[in-house]
């Protein structure tokens, strides 16, 4: 009888998501049929954003990927002072919107932006060169996480017996760290052109005339309400997210942990310190910038015409329903962060502790949503619950949060179930120990912590995305994030300044909260 529950509820989630993933994106591909998908490829505006979008991904991709390595080295090797608050740093960008950094770039060094009028820079950021700087700013911190999470859990050994062997640190890079991180670098380069090449808020903000397929996408269904066209270029943005998903799927199926790692020993070279301490900062305060510059135009009347200060710009943005869309935006991340690890949590449970043949085709399901830009969700959203009872209220919102986001709190969960002793239901069973039981007292005991990043991760992207729900909201639900855009358009960059330091101190708040409660956990289990 509980093999049949079980079996029940996998079914059930199965069928949840041909719904909320695979109905929607069917619908997308088949409004594609009414479109003359060979004229819309052919045209010279296509071309021209494809060019542009492979261009500037390729680019900014190579410099994301660079830097994390270089500055994951610096924090994860080398003994310098202040690893934790430089990580903090390099993690901001992953706490506002993208279109936010975007703005930043060009509050910084568009026509009238601060720096370009203190250092008289010749030419503004618009175009090309500002599409790679922003891209590099959002992008950085993930290539950062991914490659000083690879970093961090090499093995020693191999170096140490090179040492003994008298083996020079060059060909030591060559033969042992170059082998050790070609695959999972592979998953990196992927996930982040991926990140890239899907992002319209960099492109929307100071892209100028170099159009994007995103923003092409963007324009086309907002703007023309062409959502023919826009299934098209959805569909060709799809393929880069797929081979990512496909590759990172191999990679991590061929992983192996089965052996146990020691730690390096980090580098106490006083001139690898101050490389290190140099490269971290001047890093930094390049992240930081951005975020400053909305704090500044937040406070003064009208940047750069009248520079006294004042928190006028705060009551004007409140008096155009800042309050409401935050109060929205609240609403719909509390319960994507409360359901989504509600979910992410049985889905894993079932896939990693109750193994059956429809196991394999439900994790398939619950990692795949990779594989889909928000974009592209929000758009075969739009196409297959229109007239539905849900369109237009906050639960399709909540929705395509939640499977935006699904994967990553899911693999979390899957992780750490996976890590925990195997043996346990079956003790409870022969000791008659119900497996609800088994789960609340002593399972999920051992998983507070990683119960606690599953929901930060939803609350946080949900507070601050602007992709799957811009498709998607209506005056009535729009989330605080779409507000950016609309102030922008307006040029009202004081009151999206005020929007995105809204966005960041919720967002801070979410964060430091859950690592207050990882430090008492971690407390407890050590008492």
């Amino acid at each position: 009888m509980r093999v049949q529950k079980l079996t029940a509820a996998k079914l059930l989630l199965i069928v949840f998501f041909l719904f909320a993933v695979f109905f929607p994106l069917s619908r997308m591909f088949a409004c594609m049929a009414g479109t003359d998908v060979l004229s819309v490829v052919r045209s010279g505006r296509f071309l021209s954003a494809v060019r542009n979008s492979l261009s500037a991904s390729l680019a900014a991709t190579c410099i994301s990927v660079v830097l994390g390595i270089v500055l994951a080295f610096c924090t994860e090797r080398i003994n310098g002072k202040g690893r934790h608050v430089w990580t903090f740093l390099f993690l901001i960008p992953m706490l506002i919107p993208s279109i936010s950094t975007g703005m930043g770039l060009v509050i910084l060094l568009g026509r009238n932006g601060i720096l370009t009028n203190l250092l008289r820079l010749p030419h503004p950021i618009y175009g090309f060169g500002g599409i790679v700087a922003g891209s590099v700013l959002y992008s950085f911190p993930v290539a950062y996480i991914m490659t000083a999470d690879i970093i961090r859990y090499e093995d020693s050994r191999p170096y140490e017996a090179a040492d003994i062997l008298g083996t020079p640190k060059a060909k030591q890079f060559t033969a042992l760290f170059v082998p050790y991180i070609r695959k999972p670098l592979i998953s990196v380069v992927f996930t982040v052109f991926t990140l890239i090449v899907t992002d319209y808020g960099v492109p929307l903000m100071i892209g100028g005339r170099c159009i994007t397929l995103p923003v092409m996408m963007y324009e086309d269904v907002i703007g023309l309400l062409d959502f023919g066209k826009g299934s098209v270029i959805g569909a060709v943005l799809l393929v880069p997210a797929v081979i990512a998903f496909i590759l990172d799927t191999i990679n991590r199926d061929k992983a192996s942990s089965s052996f146990g790692i020691r730690p390096f020993k980090r580098i106490d070279n006083p001139i690898a310190k101050t490389v290190a301490f140099a490269l971290c900062a001047l890093t930094g305060a390049v992240i930081v910038l951005p975020a400053a510059s909305f704090l500044l135009i937040s406070i003064v009347q009208k940047y750069p015409i009248a520079m006294q200060p004042t928190f006028d710009n705060f009551k004007r943005a409140f008096s155009m329903n800042t309050g409401t869309y935050l109060a929205n935006s609240l609403l719909i991340s509390s319960f994507v962060s409360l359901l989504g690890s509600l979910s992410a949590c049985i889905l894993s449970y079932l896939t990693v502790r109750t193994r059956s043949k429809i196991s394999k085709p439900l994790h398939l399901c619950a990692i795949l949503t990779l594989a889909i830009p928000g974009l592209v969700l929000g758009l075969s959203y739009v196409l297959f619950f229109k007239g539905s009872f849900l369109y237009g209220t906050f639960a399709i919102l909540i929705m395509v949060n939640m499977i935006h986001f699904f994967s990553s709190p899911y693999l979390m969960m899957y992780n750490t179930l996976g890590k925990l002793n195997p043996n346990l239901e079956i003790i409870g069973s022969t000791m008659d120990i119900p497996r609800t039981k088994i789960i609340v007292d002593v399972i999920l005991p051992q998983a507070k912590s990683t119960v606690a990043e599953m929901a930060m991760y939803f609350f946080v992207n949900s507070m601050m995305t602007i992709s799957a729900v811009s498709f998607l909201a209506t005056t009535a639900n729009q989330p605080l994030s779409l507000m950016i855009p609309s102030f922008e358009s307006q040029m009202l960059f004081e009151c999206a300044g005020v929007v995105s330091l809204c966005i960041l101190a919720v967002n801070l708040l979410i964060k430091a909260l859950v690592i207050r409660y990882k430090k008492i956990v971690a407390q407890r289990d050590a008492a």
